[in-house]
């Protein structure tokens, strides 16, 4: 997989391992050490991915994180920090990072996560069914994001929403919970598998007429699940 990804780190040591590592991936990487070079790489070619650093020189990593979002830039951003405490990873996530790794880190692990939220922004940029989806006496529809049965508005979760896109997308295969997990969730290492089964449930309970006994979402043992109009 190919990407441009922007590494925001003032340690010039690990910024080139990093980058090396990720050539060696494939990737295009740019580097920035301080907070306005980091916005001005963004405004000049917005990547398709930034690792950035919280303790920046001229501007900090959340400071860069805010006009990044305000900006309208919604491409993933992985903070990657020596700062764990709980207070920084909640000011991190309301300001819309994607995922929170702290220092000492392991690379294979890293690599994965951007391997992830790289596939994850591909498969959105896909362009979406635009006509709506019936089976039953359900109705999706992907553009207004609604779900209705028998005329009447199902209230699904966005996650459950998203959930149910990839399996009508799949329509007839079986798709294991570890394929939705990185196509639904961008596989993040604190979502298990037994998320993926709570938002099946929830489907079943609110769109097959025998949650118990399912007609369109079908469970393929040892492996996941399977869609079927």
């Amino acid at each position: 997989m190919t990407g441009r990804v922007l590494v925001v780190e003032d340690s010039q040591g690990l910024a080139d391992g990093l980058r090396h590592n990720l050539e060696v991936e494939g990737y295009v990487v740019r580097l920035a050490s301080t907070g306005p070079a980091a916005l001005h790489a963004v405004a000049d070619e917005p990547p398709d991915l930034m690792i950035l650093d919280l303790m920046l020189p001229g501007k900090d990593g959340f400071q860069v994180l805010a006009e990044v979002r305000e900006s309208g830039h919604r491409f993933p951003v992985i903070i990657l920090t020596a700062r764990g405490e709980e207070v920084d990873k909640v000011r991190g996530f309301r300001l819309d990072a994607d995922q929170y790794v702290t220092k000492p880190f392991g690379l294979l692990e890293l690599l994965e996560r951007v391997r992830a939220l790289l596939r994850r922004q591909e498969q959105a940029r896909r362009p979406a069914p635009s006509t709506p989806i019936s089976f039953s006496e359900v109705e999706v529809d992907p553009v207004a994001r609604t779900v209705t049965k028998a005329g009447r508005r199902v209230a699904v979760t966005p996650r459950a929403f998203d959930l149910l896109l990839a399996l009508i997308a799949h329509e007839g295969r079986a798709l294991s919970r570890q394929q939705l997990l990185r196509d639904v969730w961008g596989y993040l290492h604190t979502v298990t598998t037994r998320t993926v089964d709570s938002h099946v449930s929830e489907l079943r309970q609110k769109l097959e007429d025998d949650a118990a006994n399912p007609r369109h979402i079908h469970t393929v043992w040892r492996i996941g699940y399977r869609f079927e109009r």
